[in-house]
């Protein structure tokens, strides 16, 4: 019995044991390797991807009930890539990790900075964005110039931000200056208690920091507090398969231009700031705009036309002024010519009322002939454009920007090309010959940096605004 035992029932124990052994590990494996790629198959079968993000200017905002911000867009275009719709969350800043973590949605799109201490406990994307924290004051207080100067300030930052982690660490290395702490305010809404003089001192991204003086141009751009830093998506630490199709979609983007185009949509020329010119744009919307805006809000409704758009082009045709005489000859509030007038039946170029509904019109048609430009966006750029250049100048660019491989429907491939209207080896070459294109291309730009400014100060799209 016992050699029995030894020869059969011990062997047979032990294959046994082993089977199970070898079964519970391909059921752990299969487990875990289901676990990895859950959340991306998941998506794929229901269809859907779940956005978690924060509601602001640069990340995730409604203008005229349209979903729109640099991080939806580009989140947006992920969702294409994976052939899924996009759904959003917005729980607030100080919910998204835990509705990550619990699997209340599937990635972090929120302008979040990749740091240490957030590695610890979530998986970030490749970055896409770089960013320099920057101290923010009032342009009345003395200028800091360095770290020290901070001694006994108080900055007002949001709890469990990059500005609230480097802040510690540098009251850590001596520095005696005070923060305080808020919940679930945006760094936009600070900025704006500065310009207020609410608040002394607060930090936002370079980003939001140069974009912010539009809105604000009391506020400083101050100091670095911090090296560059860049921004990622945000993946819980298990799906690794999400954070590999994040990726390449992301040097996708990156090759095929597509990050290039969201950027500049929302950040283009951020750079660039006259603060003359913008105070006194702040100034003109309060004193002379309201003599004007009923009937361009009417014009605006009668073709279909965002009412901001139309009062940027005044603006930078005759910042308001009805009796404006252009070098050119052109007059009155938009600056039509004696031809266009004619073309659009009116009388009398200098009464403001069908000088706008001339200029309306006109743009409206302009807008019309670029059907062939998808993009809504880039399709109003063009128009504005054509409205100071002319129709054909721009298609002439399209050529010149087409025969040098760039793309003829982007707006900042036309940049780079119309300035080449002055050149005699280029408008040589084109159907409707010389144009100062350089004139067209800081004529958009300011407009486009007064629309900017309107979207924000009048955010919904009524008669009560």
């Amino acid at each position: 019995m016992k050699f029995f035992l030894e020869k059969h029932l011990i062997p047979i124990a032990v294959y046994s044991t082993c089977a199970l052994f070898v079964f519970f590990s391909l059921l752990i494996n299969n487990e875990v390797k289901n676990k990895t790629h859950n959340s991306l198959e998941k998506i794929k079968q229901t269809g859907k991807i779940r956005l978690i993000t924060n509601l602001s200017d640069t990340t995730y905002h409604l203008y005229n009930n349209t979903p729109m911000g640099f991080e939806y867009d580009l989140a947006s275009k992920y969702a294409q890539f994976l052939n899924v719709e996009l759904d959003v969350i917005t729980p607030g800043w100080d919910n998204i990790f835990n509705y990550l973590e619990t699997g209340k949605g599937d990635f972090i799109a929120a302008g979040l900075t990749i740091t240490k201490k957030r590695l610890k406990r979530i998986n970030f994307s490749i970055p896409y964005l770089i960013v320099q924290q920057r101290l923010i004051y009032h342009n009345d207080k003395e200028k800091i110039e360095h770290l020290k100067d901070l001694t006994d300030k108080t900055i007002h930052v949001r709890r469990g931000t990059s500005y609230h982690n480097r802040l510690k660490d540098l009251r850590e290395t001596g520095l005696n200056f005070y923060y305080i702490l808020h919940d679930n305010i945006a760094t936009k809404d600070f900025i704006g208690m500065i310009a207020r003089k609410e608040i002394d001192y607060t930090i936002a991204d370079s980003n939001i920091a140069y974009l912010s003086r539009r809105y604000y141009p009391n506020i400083r751009v101050g100091i670095s507090l911090e090296q560059k830093e860049s921004h990622g998506w945000a993946i819980k630490k298990k799906d690794i398969e999400l954070q590999k199709s994040i990726n390449r979609f992301l040097v996708q983007a990156q090759k095929d231009g597509t990050l290039n185009i969201i950027y500049n949509r929302y950040y283009s020329d951020i750079a660039v700031f006259d603060y003359y010119d913008i105070k006194t744009f702040h100034k003109r919307i309060e004193n002379r705009l309201p003599r004007y805006k009923d009937v361009i809000m009417k014009q605006a409704q009668r073709y279909n036309l965002d009412w901001r758009v139309i009062v940027a082009v005044t603006y930078q045709e005759s910042h308001f002024q009805p009796l404006a005489r252009s070098y050119t000859n052109v007059r009155g509030l938009m600056q039509v010519t004696l031809g266009t007038a004619k073309d659009m039946g009116i009388t009398n170029r200098l009464d403001p009322y069908q000088s706008i509904m001339a200029g309306s019109k006109y743009l409206s048609k302009l807008h019309d002939r670029f059907d062939d430009i998808e993009d809504s966006y880039q399709r109003l750029i063009f128009s504005i454009a054509s409205y100071n250049i002319g129709y054909y100048h721009i298609r002439d660019a399209q050529d010149i920007a087409e025969l040098k491989g760039f793309d003829k429907n982007d707006w900042h491939s036309i940049k780079k090309v119309l300035p080449l209207l002055t050149k005699r080896k280029y408008y040589n070459a084109t159907k409707y010959g010389y144009a100062r294109g350089y004139e067209t291309v800081n004529y958009v730009t300011k407009i486009l940096t007064y629309y900017d400014i309107l979207k924000q100060k009048y955010k919904n799209n009524s008669n009560n605004n």
